[in-house]
C-alpha cells in the first residue's frame, strides 16, 4: 500500500473578498505524479505553496508524514548572487566525487548541455549574480534534482528550458522514484510525466486520473453529463478533444473512462482547420508573394547565425520554428520584420528579403509592450479598433474578443497597471489581432498564458486566414497551430522536418553523438594503428568526394523547399515533393555518417 506523504484537510484561503480555495481536501501518496492546471489567478501556486507549508491556510490544516524529504522549486529562486554555480549546485564535493555520480552527470548534461556548462563564461566557477533569470532558474532546478527527495513540488519547471531541456526533464522525472506535484502550462510535459491531474476552478479542486489528454477527455465527459458550463467553453473543449483523438502525434496515455463516450462526443466535430479553404482565402488577401528570402545571411556580433538562406513564406503557410537557444530563431523573425517595417529598406548583412506589397505584419515579441497603466483593458483594445474580422465570416467586437481571451465584463474595466504578467500578455495578443494583420510572427506566445487561454487562442487561430510563423518550446502548441516545422540546428542552415519535433530531437541526438565521436577521434592513436601514406590519400579523396555530394544534396534540398512553397495549394504535388525531400534527407544523413567514419581515420 502506498505511503501517504501529505494530507490537505478542509483548507480555505481568502485574498481580499475572493476565496481562492474553499474547503479543499486532497492527499499526495508515494509515487503520485500530479499535474496542477487552472486559469491564472485561480490559486494553483497558492495551493502548492500551502502543500509545501510555505504559506499558511486561513482554515483547515496541512500535515506531512514524519521525516518527509521535500524539494520545492518556486517561481523566485533563493540563490546567493555572490556564490558560484559550483557552490550552489555541487557544494563541497570534490571533482572526482561528483563526476563519479551518474545522477549529477545526468542533471548537468540535461540542463546545461555538458559537464563543463557550455554557455556559462567560467563553467561551474561562474558567479551567479550577473546571470539571466533563465540561467538562474536552471541552476535552482539542477540544485534540486541532484538531491534525493520523497516529494518534489515544482512551480513552472519548464520555464526558460528549450525543447531538448523539456524532453530531458520529462524523462528524468518519469524515471525518478519520488512523488511529484507540478504546476505547468506545458501540455505535452503534463502528458509525458503525470498520472493524475488537479484542476483548480473557482475555489474547488477537481481530481482526474491520467495525464493531460485523459484530463481533457474526462472533463469533456463530466461537462457533457453535468451540462452546467456555458456552450462556448464546451465547444472549445470538444474541439480540442477531437484533435487529440483524431490525429495528434504521440498522445499515448490511456483514458480511464469509456472511450465510447469520448467518440460519441466528437462524432459531429469537424477538423480544427479547413486548410485548403484557409489557403485560398489567404492567397486572395496576400497575393503570391509574402516573404521571399534570397541568399540571406544573418549575423549577431561576430557569430554568423544563418548563411546563404533561400526560403519562402507563402500565403497561408503555418510554420513552426524550433531550435537551440542562440541558433537565430528570433534574429530571423526580426530580419524579416525589419524588412517589412521599412518596406524593404532594411536588409540583412548579405542577401535580400523581398516583402509582398499587401503584407500587413503583426509581430508578438518576447517583451511585453508597455501600455498606459491608467487605461482600462477595453479602452486599450478599442484604441486599435472597435470591430475585427477574423476570417471565414467571423466578426467580433472589441468586447467580445476580450471575453474570448478571458477578460469578462468586469475585468474589461480593470486598469492595465493592475494586470498580472500573464494578463498583459493576453492583452498584447488581443491588440495584435484587433489590427487585422494578414501575417503573424509569434515569438514564444505561450509564455505566462494558462491552459484555458491557450485553448482559446488556438481556436481563434484555427479560422485565421493568413501566414504565420510560431517560435515556441511548447510542442503541443506548435503541433496544434502549425502545419510544417522548420529547425535551426546551430549549423547556420534552416531545415524542414517532415516528422516535426520528434525528428528535431532525433537530429539533435545524432549531432551530439557525432560531436562525441569527433572528440574521441582527436585523441592520439597508438603507433600500431598508423596507416600508409597511400591509404591516407585515398581517405582524403573520398572525404572530398562526399563533401561535393553533400553540397549537391544541400542545393537539392533548397530547391525542393522552394518548390514546396510554390505548390503549397497543390496537395498531390506537395506529397510528391515531400517524398523526394525525405529521400534526399536520408541520403544526406548516410553520407554524413560515412564522412564522420572517414574523418576519424584521416
Amino acid at each position: 500500500m502506498a505511503v501517504n506523504l501529505v494530507n490537505v484537510e478542509n483548507v480555505s484561503k481568502v485574498y481580499g473578498t475572493r476565496a481562492l480555495l474553499d474547503g479543499v481536501s486532497l492527499g499526495v501518496s508515494e509515487g503520485d505524479r500530479i499535474g496542477v492546471v487552472g486559469r491564472n489567478g485561480d490559486g494553483k501556486t497558492t495551493l502548492i505553496r500551502m502543500l509545501a507549508k510555505l504559506e499558511e491556510a486561513d482554515s483547515g490544516r496541512v500535515t506531512h508524514s514524519g521525516g518527509l524529504r521535500l524539494g520545492v522549486l518556486t517561481q523566485h529562486d533563493s540563490l546567493d548572487p555572490a556564490a558560484t554555480v559550483r557552490h550552489e549546485v555541487i557544494g563541497d564535493m570534490a571533482d572526482h566525487q561528483w563526476a563519479g555520480d551518474a545522477r549529477i552527470r545526468d542533471v548537468l548534461t540535461g540542463l546545461f548541455g555538458g559537464l563543463d556548462l557550455p554557455g556559462f563564461p567560467a563553467g561551474l566557477d561562474t558567479v551567479i549574480g550577473p546571470l539571466s533569470g533563465g540561467e538562474r532558474r536552471r541552476i535552482a532546478l539542477a540544485k534540486l534534482l541532484i538531491e534525493e527527495q520523497d516529494l518534489l513540488v515544482l512551480d513552472e519547471p519548464t520555464n526558460h528550458l528549450d525543447v531538448e531541456g523539456i524532453a530531458w526533464l520529462a524523462r528524468h522525472l518519469h524515471e525518478r522514484r519520488s512523488g511529484l506535484v507540478c504546476v505547468t502550462h506545458d501540455r505535452w510535459f503534463l502528458d509525458q510525466v503525470c498520472t493524475r491531474m488537479w484542476d483548480v476552478q473557482r475555489g474547488t479542486v477537481y481530481e482526474y486520473e491520467g495525464g493531460y489528454s485523459d484530463y481533457v477527455f474526462a472533463r469533456a465527459e463530466r461537462e457533457r453529463i453535468a451540462a452546467t458550463e456555458e456552450v462556448k467553453r464546451q465547444n472549445l473543449i470538444r474541439k480540442e478533444l477531437a484533435w487529440l483523438r483524431r490525429g495528434a502525434p504521440a498522445r499515448t496515455s490511456k483514458p480511464r473512462f469509456r472511450v465510447e463516450a469520448a467518440n460519441e462526443l466528437i462524432q459531429d466535430v469537424p477538423p480544427p482547420r479547413d486548410s485548403s479553404e484557409l489557403m485560398k482565402f489567404a492567397s486572395s488577401r496576400l497575393g503570391k508573394t509574402v516573404f521571399d528570402l534570397e541568399d540571406v545571411s544573418i549575423q549577431a556580433g561576430p557569430k554568423m547565425l544563418l548563411k546563404h538562406l533561400t526560403w519562402q513564406l507563402g500565403p497561408g503557410d503555418r510554420i513552426g520554428l524550433v531550435g537551440v537557444n542562440g541558433a537565430g530563431k528570433t534574429s530571423l523573425l526580426r530580419a524579416m520584420a525589419d524588412a517589412a517595417r521599412t518596406e524593404g529598406e532594411t536588409q540583412p548583412v548579405a542577401g535580400r528579403v523581398v516583402v509582398g506589397k499587401t503584407v500587413k505584419l503583426a509581430y508578438l515579441s518576447q517583451e511585453v509592450a508597455e501600455l498606459n497603466p491608467a487605461l482600462r483593458v477595453l479602452e486599450a483594445v478599442q484604441q486599435v479598433r472597435e470591430r475585427v474580422d477574423l476570417g471565414k465570416g467571423r466578426e467580433m467586437t472589441a468586447g467580445q474578443l476580450c471575453e474570448t481571451f478571458g477578460f469578462n465584463k468586469e475585468k474589461q474595466w480593470t486598469p492595465v497597471g493592475d494586470l498580472s504578467g500573464g494578463e498583459r500578455r493576453r492583452l498584447q495578443l488581443l491588440r495584435l489581432l484587433m489590427d487585422e494583420p494578414n501575417v503573424l510572427f509569434l515569438d514564444e506566445p505561450t509564455n505566462d498564458l494558462d491552459i484555458e487561454t491557450l485553448t482559446q487562442l488556438e481556436d481563434v487561430l484555427d479560422g485565421w486566414p493568413g501566414s504565420m510563423i510560431v517560435i515556441s518550446h511548447d510542442r503541443f502548441f506548435v503541433e496544434r497551430t502549425t502545419d510544417r516545422v522548420f529547425a535551426l540546428l546551430g549549423d547556420a542552415t534552416l531545415r524542414m522536418l517532415p516528422r516535426g519535433i520528434d525528428e528535431y530531437l532525433e537530429r539533435r541526438r545524432s549531432m551530439a553523438a557525432a560531436v562525441s565521436a569527433a572528440s574521441a577521434a582527436v585523441a592520439p592513436k597508438p603507433a600500431t594503428t598508423e596507416r600508409s601514406a597511400a591509404e591516407q590519400r585515398a581517405t582524403k579523396k573520398e572525404l572530398q568526394r562526399i563533401e561535393r555530394q553533400l553540397d549537391k544534396l544541400s542545393d537539392s534540398e533548397t530547391k525542393l523547399h522552394a518548390q514546396l512553397a510554390e505548390h503549397a495549394t497543390d496537395f498531390a504535388k506537395v506529397a510528391e515533393l515531400d517524398g523526394r525531400l525525405r529521400e534526399v534527407a536520408g541520403e544526406r544523413e548516410e553520407l554524413e555518417l560515412r564522412w564522420l567514419e572517414l574523418a576519424e581515420d584521416a
